[in-house]
């Protein structure tokens, strides 16, 4: 007797329709809206808002009060639409907000905020192929979904799905608990951070997968969960006085849950500490199949296997490269196996959500995927497969 296989598709690709469509024009060219706020005041929750960029360059100048459900994109294909001015959003249940293409110029004071909690469910920022100042989503039951984005501060948000930006430090940061919980973890994916990312939310689980980061640095997790730091690249080349793996209480909330870490690449200058991995006991902590420039030293209760120190590997922090004795050294089970389906490279580029997955963020004004997780292998019933992408 045969057997077979049943495939089901059980995650689609996250799309949104739109009610109507308005257009945003200089001067008001064809009819169009002359602003991007007239706009807004005429839509209806769920419409799209196609804005041109002006042929000069120049910018939009007005600051935005959004209290509907929106999207808002370039009318011209993968050419940015500048807005100068600040961008607040306001929060209530169910609503969606999406930026795709805004740029927001090199104004450090022009920021997208969401403005206060939700109150009887959450809200949701969208941002896609963006370059933006900074951005704060960080109030209770307040989710970000963010992809391929050039930041030229820092990104805290309290829950949300980070892949593919380039910043100069992000902060999963709660100011208040979540009431109102998303099913998701907070999931932060193949970004570039300078100076470094840091989990100080107690809501929900997090996994730090694939990143080129100065340091990863954990204030606080929620008791009783299980939360991943894996195949990532630290390079630290200036030294510090905390390790470059750093987890700790420190007065902050949360704690408890166990902290997997596994096949990273680690070099940093020992300066106040020589350790690779630091902590005081704010978690469970398992650390496997690292590698590291440095002696493989920790300071704290870790539980340790087959962590590698005094590697030889070549860091550059221009082209976000690692290569030399990180090849292969990660964990050989079939589950962190790389997209050649060879054995694990420890840091950024290894295992399935391999760097490559999510750069370069240009897929030449192209739909692209920002998000994809699929099984290693499968051998019988359904195949559970989650994604989601946008158009460019």
């Amino acid at each position: 007797m045969k057997k077979q296989l049943l495939i089901v598709i059980a995650g689609l690709f996250s799309t949104m329709a739109s009610a109507a469509d308005l257009y945003v024009r200089n001067a008001g060219a064809g009819g169009a809206y002359s602003t991007v706020g007239a706009a807004i005041t005429a839509a209806s929750n769920g419409d799209r808002i196609i804005i041109q960029p002006k042929t000069n360059g120049s910018a939009y100048v007005e600051n935005l009060t959004i209290n509907k459900s929106l999207t808002f994109v370039s009318e011209t294909n993968y050419n940015r639409y500048f807005i100068q001015g600040s961008i607040n959003i306001s929060p209530a249940a169910g609503r969606v907000v999406s930026f795709n293409g805004l740029s927001s110029g090199n104004f450090t004071i022009y920021n997208v905020t969401v403005t206060a909690a939700t109150t009887g469910g959450r809200t949701t920022v969208n941002l896609y192929n963006c370059y933006l100042n900074n951005v704060d989503t960080t109030p209770a039951n307040t989710t970000l979904n963010m992809s391929g984005c050039i930041v030229s501060g820092y990104v805290f948000f309290s829950h949300g799905r980070v892949t593919g930006n380039r910043m100069q430090s992000m902060n999963a940061y709660n100011t208040s608990v979540d009431t109102s919980l998303s099913t998701d973890n907070v999931e932060i994916i193949g970004n570039v951070t300078t100076f470094g990312i840091t989990n100080q939310q107690s809501s929900y689980p997090f996994m730090m997968y694939n990143n080129f980061t100065s340091s990863i640095n954990v204030y606080g997790s929620k008791p009783n969960t299980t939360n991943e730091i894996i195949n990532n690249t630290v390079y630290q080349p200036s030294g510090g006085d905390v390790a470059p793996i750093y987890l700790t209480g420190n007065g902050n909330p949360g704690s408890g849950g166990n902290v997997l870490i596994m096949n990273n690449a680690i070099s940093f200058t020992v300066a106040q500490t020589n350790a690779c991995i630091q902590t005081d006991g704010i978690a469970n902590v398992t650390a496997s199949y690292n590698v590291a420039t440095n002696a493989f030293v920790t300071q704290g209760t870790i539980t340790q296997s087959n962590n590698t120190g005094a590697v030889n590997m070549t860091f550059n922090d221009t082209f976000y490269t690692v290569t030399g004795g990180n090849v292969n050294a990660g964990n050989p089970a079939t589950a962190y196996t790389d997209l050649d389906l060879t054995r694990n490279d420890a840091g950024h580029k290894g295992g399935s959500n391999s760097w490559d997955n999510y750069w370069p963020a240009d897929g030449g004004a192209k739909p692209q995927v920002n998000y994809l997780v699929t099984p290693r292998s499968i051998s019988s019933g359904t195949l559970n497969v989650t994604g989601s992408g946008f158009t460019k």
